[in-house]
């Protein structure tokens, strides 16, 4: 299990990058979750939702996702309440206190669906949530050590000596901890380093001399790492942005950051082409002069919409799509319905009744109690498209609205979307992870820059080789930075009981 002393510290990375690690030597390995928090999330291929960190775990261990991976899934809709998605599904909504008083009942799953995979693979990685010294969850835990007590796992704690007072932190969650979790804590891993490690001195000596629990590697920070953020604390730090030697003019993409985004991993995709700068933008006047602005997915659409109008950007998205060369808006799932004339919601999902949206795109939506949970395939400007749908919201486009995407729909093609970037300033999709597709993301960068006099020059870039790379730079931290002789043989031998 690898644990990390607060959210952020780099348990994922430090997850996928065993899981690529392992697998390139030839071993059968399989990410696990047991509880996680996130908006952004993964469809699996059997329509079942997932934390995003875990799907792109499983693709570092070069298998298929799935939603064993992740068993529970909370997915926060206001600072009170989540909606609980169990095993790939809705569950219910609930507060944090309703939610901490029903655990109990899901430990079984989550020890089922571990022993599941552990069946199945060679060695599985499980990652925790958060700290797992939290005192006043311990004794209702799913997730961080009362997992690996039950199953029998040994334990690393990840600390971010970027953030300051990771010994401090390494220290305090193992003095925390109750007998029987303590015991099971077998290593320190101290991340995200920046400069000499000579400057840590004698101190992770000191820390073993304290606790007992050796330092099994200190990790460098890795500059623009542009691998699928889950935690929203990782949205803080700088998006890459390459360079584009002799291609032509650069392109400017402002992502709204509305108070619930989700999926925002959307926007990687345009991230790792050379020359597309992407920023998050919380004010109309962080908007700027851009190229592009994305409306991203949203867990509450409606409140969202009422922050949009609250801080003003209804008049400023106006005012950019009416200008002479104006910016291209584009709505992504709860962005696209936010962008429309109105949210209709009469089943109580997120309203009550009918809610006047910017009026920028001619669609309604409306809202139903049934998730809709698929991965679709289609095409858009010409080129081949494929991605999934995580959404409550049905978008009904106006008559005589084209479609920007057509969606294989089993039957034929089912026309999404708005009208062709050539005629409009505003488009929509439900369509998460459109541009991991190369030639869809190539053409209609192009036609950004186009529409702004710009030459922009497609770099060739290929999403998934990108992906593969991050991906690889992890396991190769790790070959070269963590002490594999002491926490390899953690994992073959198991913690003892």
């Amino acid at each position: 299990m690898v644990c990390g002393t607060a959210s952020d510290a780099g348990k994922s990375h430090v997850t996928a990058g065993l899981c690529r690690l392992l697998a390139r030597r030839g071993t059968k390995v399989a990410p696990f979750k047991a509880q996680n928090m996130a908006l952004n999330s993964f469809v699996t291929s059997t329509g079942h939702e997932i934390g995003r960190a875990q799907g792109v775990q499983a693709l570092a261990a070069r298998v298929e996702p799935e939603v064993a991976m992740n068993p529970i899934l909370l997915k926060p809709t206001s600072d009170r309440t989540s909606q609980v998605v169990v095993r790939g599904e809705p569950w219910a909504h609930l507060s944090a206190a309703e939610y901490h008083a029903r655990k109990p009942e899901l430990l079984r799953l989550v020890l089922e669906d571990l022993a599941d995979l552990r069946s199945r693979y060679d060695v599985v990685v499980c990652e925790g949530a958060g700290s797992p010294a939290e005192i006043n969850l311990l004794d209702h835990d799913i997730v961080n050590l009362r997992i690996a007590f039950e199953a029998g796992l040994p334990a690393i704690v990840v600390g971010d000596i970027d953030r300051g007072g990771v010994f401090a932190a390494l220290f305090g969650t193992v003095a925390l901890l109750p007998d029987q979790y303590r015991a099971l804590v077998k290593g320190f891993l101290v991340n995200k380093l920046r400069g000499d490690p000579g400057l840590l001195l004698d101190g992770c000596q000191q820390l073993e001399a304290a606790c007992g629990v050796p330092t099994l590697g200190v990790l460098p920070w890795l500059a623009d790492l542009g691998l699928d953020a889950e935690d929203s604390l990782a949205l803080a730090g700088p998006r890459p942005a390459p360079d584009r030697p002799g291609l032509g003019d650069g392109l400017d993409v402002a992502v709204v950051r509305v108070p619930h985004l989700s999926n925002v991993t959307d926007v990687d995709a345009l991230s790792i082409e050379p020359g597309v700068g992407v920023r998050l933008v919380a004010d109309p006047a962080g908007l700027g002069d851009p190229d592009l602005v994305v409306l991203p997915g949203s867990k509450s659409t409606v409140a969202d919409l009422a922050w949009l109008r609250a801080r003003g950007f209804d008049r400023a998205l106006a005012r950019l799509v009416e200008r002479d060369e104006p910016a291209l808006v584009l709505g992504i799932c709860g962005g696209y319905q936010q962008l429309g004339r109105s949210i209709v919601d009469y089943d109580g999902v997120e309203a009550s009744g009918e809610v006047p949206a910017l009026g920028l795109l001619d669609v309604t939506t409306r809202f139903a109690p049934a998730k809709v949970v698929r991965r679709r395939r289609g095409v858009a400007m010409g080129q081949p498209v494929e991605g999934y749908e995580i959404h409550h919201g049905r978008v009904e486009r106006g008559s005589g609205t084209p479609a920007w995407v057509h969606l294989d729909d089993t039957s034929g093609f089912e026309e999404e979307g708005a009208v062709e970037p050539e005629r409009a300033a505003v488009l929509g999709t439900s369509l998460h992870g459109l541009f991991e597709a190369d030639a869809l993301r190539a053409s209609f960068l192009t036609e950004v820059g186009r529409r702004r006099g710009k030459a922009f020059v497609p770099a060739g870039t290929s999403f998934r080789a990108a992906r593969e790379a991050q991906i690889d730079r992890l396991a190769d931290l790790l070959e070269a930075h963590a002490d594999l002789d002491r926490l390899l043989p953690l994992i073959e031998s198991g913690a003892p009981r």
